[in-house]
């Protein structure tokens, strides 16, 4: 946790980062309501896959069970700039590479604005769908028998939130203030990183750890804090955007589709405030887990949503108003550059694909990482967006970002309230600081060079965040 050693100015950031930034503010102007105010829209959707639907956390599955139903819940920010603003939690797994577009695209047409003011975070719930269009394509290309995903499925739940999305425009509320708090959890959140008695750094803890010694081992590098941006008009409540940075699992891969803790303690504040919308955004968790609280016993799904819950009410106690006099919307297009080591090249993802031998975890992240480096490597970038509302700022990184990155986003604006989404583009999959890297961290699950990536991306927080 720190500034940058060598801080950079925005333009020399953009010039490393190679990134486009666009950056506008909007303004209280006049809107079609006739008032001066910005207006705030919200939506809610159901995006739960039908049971026998594909699932996957590591290895395919099939929906069996419907224990929760799964919600994307979006906001709209609109009536002071050129666009709108939208903002969509979605409890999903993964959503990656053509199927990301996707969603950018249908919302942004939906909403009547640009793909890159469209903010799409995954909360992450393993059991939940995940989607990549063309790696599913490239599986049945090769005779995989096992699905990755649904397309279908998918094309009709993206169109049902964007229909969502235009309906619940007409119905939009005047904002006139922003809120901020923050609350410490307890009892929830590791890290994956942990040191054996003999002096050798793992990354073995999981979400649901089995093994006593491995739990007990220090907590480590996690960020406390909950933190929640809510809007206001004069002194009424309208919206809480929460996020916490953790992985947001208790016990999974049976098939039993859940949101899991995170959407029950979402789910008692939505009871508790029913005129205030609330959304759960997951923040960079890439390495942050339950696994020091969580053993898997599903005793403890309540007993972690309970601590969260305590977190959000404490947040919620500690908000300070502020009046809402601008909002700056930045968009830096960052290139992350493709990994290559051993059997991460095109070549050997074809050849692994096309080899029936080969392990079926083997051939998905064959497929994972063919339908990137497709995107990648004609010139497709990664949008690191950020909305500055003066007191408060909110960027979105991309995939399983370490949480070092969102203690770096927050120590660019010391003097300010930074919430930093995880999980937006999942493409690039674990992306690790270089500190890991030297430290041994080697997961298969990440399609992106390091440690060269944590330059890349603290240039391109740099640029989104810069004053």
């Amino acid at each position: 946790m720190g500034e940058f050693k060598n801080k950079v100015s925005r333009r020399k950031a953009l010039k490393l980062v190679g990134a486009a930034l666009c950056a506008e503010q909007m303004t209280p102007g006049v809107n079609a309501q006739g008032n001066g105010r910005w207006r705030f829209s919200s939506f809610i959707e159901d995006v739960t896959p039908p049971v026998g639907n594909p699932l996957y956390n590591g290895s395919p599955e099939r929906a069996t069970t419907i224990v929760d139903r799964l919600q994307a819940n979006g906001v709209v920010l609109s009536g002071g700039g050129p666009k709108p603003i939208v903002l969509v939690a979605v409890d999903w797994c993964e959503i990656r590479n053509e199927s990301y577009e996707r969603w950018r695209t249908v919302l942004a047409e939906a909403a009547q604005t640009d793909k890159q003011r469209v903010l799409v975070s995954c909360v992450h719930q393993h059991d939940a769908p995940y989607s990549d269009r063309v790696a599913q394509e490239l599986l049945k290309a090769n005779h995989v028998p096992q699905d990755l995903c649904d397309p279908e499925f998918d094309e009709k739940t993206v169109q049902r939130v964007a229909s969502a999305l235009r309906n619940c425009l007409g119905t939009s509320r005047p904002i006139t203030h922003i809120g901020t708090g923050q609350g410490k959890v307890e009892g929830v959140a590791s890290n994956r990183r942990y040191v054996t008695p003999d002096g050798k750094v793992s990354y073995e803890r999981v979400s649901a750890e089995h093994d006593p010694v491995v739990r007990n081992m220090p907590i480590g590098l996690i960020d406390p804090w909950l933190k929640t941006i809510s809007f206001w008009n004069g002194d009424e409540p309208v919206a809480a955007l929460t996020c916490y940075a953790t992985h947001p699992m208790t016990y999974y891969g049976k098939g039993e589709v859940s949101y899991d803790f995170p959407g029950v303690a979402r789910a008692k504040r939505r009871r508790e405030m029913p005129s205030v919308v609330q959304v759960y955004f997951s923040g960079c968790s890439g390495d942050i887990m339950a696994g020091k609280f969580n053993d898997g016993n599903h005793q403890n799904r309540p007993i972690l949503a309970d601590r969260l819950y305590q977190g959000m009410l404490a947040a919620w106690n500690a908000t300070q108003k502020h009046p809402l006099e601008k909002i700056d919307f930045r968009c830096v297009a960052m290139k992350l550059e493709p990994r290559h080591t051993p059997g991460y090249s095109v070549e050997e993802f074809r050849r692994t694909l096309a080899d029936p031998t080969r392990s079926t975890l083997d051939r998905f992240d064959a497929a994972l990482g063919l339908s990137w480096r497709q995107r990648s490597d004609t010139g497709h970038h990664i949008d690191v967006p950020a909305i500055d509302f003066g007191p408060a700022q909110i960027v979105l990184l991309p995939a399983e970002s370490f949480v070092q990155y969102q203690l770096w986003a927050q120590a660019l604006r010391p003097d300010s309230f930074v919430m930093t989404f995880g999980y937006g583009e999942c493409a690039p999959g674990y992306i690790p600081t270089a500190k890991d890297a030297r430290d041994g961290y080697n997961d298969h699950y990440s399609w992106i060079a390091f440690p060269e990536c944590e330059a890349t991306m603290r240039q391109a927080l740099e640029a989104a965040l810069s004053t």
